[in-house]
């Protein structure tokens, strides 16, 4: 039976749903790409090939058994299939919009090899949870039976929530702590409206809410509650903290008005998404509506930003990278957004400084080549001299990246260990630290990187956790 469902990459075509217009789009923050219908999602769900070693489902950091829930989804056995995403995956309804999948499992899809397009696995997954939300399948978590250990974790972004979840499950009492004043972290206040919408999260947020999980929010620690108090309430705690701190330029005018990081620039655009009262957009300053915006950076933050302009109605968006558009970290289908909705990129150009008094009136910019290949293989860029000119700006993003903030110096933590780079030194797979019973997932152990290897680091260590918990309740009985 499942057979004849299956293999028809053959005679069916790939076929994504449908993306809005640009000129629609780019007058709201909803999301770009409307939602499968159920006949369409069972029938690009029965292309996959159902291979014997799925490269898909290897090449996903959770290892989804994305060849599974295909199948269960071209026979319609959608709460199945749900089951099925939702063992591996604490938010397949996030990944699904927002993995890079053209890297991860469509990039390794065996018959994308053989020339007959990938199978479209995100849309399928998202399309899936979106269903079991609006079916009631998503229940609060109820465990089977209550523990008496609680567990802190100290950041409500997709690792601690992933593990808050696990933990949950299996009748831990977990409090989370974070700095905000909603749970999510950068999926609530860094990540666009247009790639997340916002109810999304919420609806997840609720969900663990309803299930037992407490949050403590508005809460930063080492300021408004120390970390060895959090340590003194709980027989486990987890660092979740993610990666804050912005890489940041050191040039001439560099400290100007209308120089920005991207992280205020989004979350200010975020909150007001929420309905929030945010003075710095209200004023203009993190607002780029009438303004020439240039967003220096060629990750997946700066297409954010760079989106995010146009939608506020800018007069013009540029994008500074200092390599070309092959050799950019972020992923090529943003790009190919940012582009339809207007977006000019200045490819192999970097910041030399800013020209203006108070306020930023323009980036001196230096023009790139490439070069010879770096450690990692990729052409580095080298100076073309005498090639400087001005790019016209009155809102300068920078989107450079994120690194570790000093959380032994932030807390006050004696021991906590950190690595050369400020991300701390924790056990690969278990997120163990130099602490006892203190673990860490994420991006605060191995910097910034995609929301769905969090996902992982967070279930692993929510793993690693109980084995502790039950290991001190075992020597506890002796």
């Amino acid at each position: 039976m499942a057979g004849q469902k299956m293999l028809k990459f053959v005679n069916v075509e790939r076929d994504m749903p449908e993306k809005r217009a640009p000129n629609l789009r780019t007058e709201d923050f909803g999301e770009i790409y409307a939602e499968f219908a159920a006949e369409k999602a069972a029938e690009q769900a029965s292309r996959c090939s159902q291979c014997g070693v799925p490269y898909c489902q290897s090449h996903c950091p959770l290892h989804n058994n994305i060849p599974d829930w295909l199948r269960l989804t071209a026979e319609g056995r959608l709460q199945e299939a749900y089951e099925v995403s939702q063992a591996t995956n604490t938010f397949p309804e996030i990944c699904g919009r927002i993995c890079p999948q053209d890297r991860l499992c469509e990039g390794n899809c065996v018959i994308e090899q053989s020339g007959h397009g990938t199978v479209t696995i995100g849309s399928v997954e998202k399309y899936i949870t979106d269903t079991a939300f609006e079916q009631g399948w998503v229940k609060p978590i109820k465990p089977h039976t209550e523990r008496p250990e609680s567990v802190g974790i100290i950041g409500a972004g997709p690792g601690g929530l992933a593990a808050a979840d696990v933990l949950r499950r299996q009748g831990v009492q977990v409090t989370v702590y974070d700095r905000y004043d909603r749970g999510g972290g950068l999926l609530t206040y860094g990540i666009p409206g247009f790639k997340l919408e916002k109810d999304v999260v919420m609806k997840r947020m609720q969900q663990l809410e309803d299930g037992g999980v407490e949050f403590v929010l508005n809460c930063n620690v080492g300021e408004d509650l120390s970390f060895d108090a959090i340590r003194g309430k709980h027989e486990a705690v987890l660092i979740a903290t993610g990666v804050y701190k912005t890489r940041a330029l050191e040039a001439p005018g560099v400290g100007a008005d209308g120089i920005v990081r991207a992280i205020d620039y989004l979350t200010a655009s975020n909150r007001k998404s929420f309905g929030d009262d945010v003075e710095e957009f209200d004023s203009g300053e993190l607002n780029a509506e009438g303004k020439r915006v240039v967003v220096i950076g060629g990750g997946d933050t700066a297409m954010d930003c760079v989106r995010t302009a146009i939608r506020q109605g800018a007069k013009s968006v540029k994008c500074l990278y200092r390599r070309d558009k092959a050799n950019m970290p972020g992923s090529q289908r943003e790009v190919q957004n940012a582009e339809e909705e207007g977006v000019e990129f200045v490819w192999l150009s970097a910041p030399k400084g800013f020209t203006g008094g108070e306020q930023v009136e323009g980036v001196m910019v230096q023009k790139m080549r490439l070069g010879a290949p770096d450690a990692t293989g990729r052409q580095m860029p080298e100076l073309i001299e005498g090639s400087d000119y001005v790019e016209d700006a009155d809102l300068v993003v920078q989107a450079l990246g994120f690194e570790p903030e000093d959380l032994p110096k932030l807390w006050g933590v004696d021991g906590l260990e950190v690595t050369r780079w400020g991300t701390v030194k924790a056990e690969f797979n278990t997120g163990k630290t130099s602490l006892d019973g203190v673990f860490a997932a994420g991006d605060i152990v191995r910097g910034a990187s995609l929301v769905v290897w969090a996902i992982k680091d967070g279930r692993e260590a929510a793993d690693a956790i109980l084995d502790y918990l039950s290991a001190g309740a075992s020597v506890a009985a002796e």
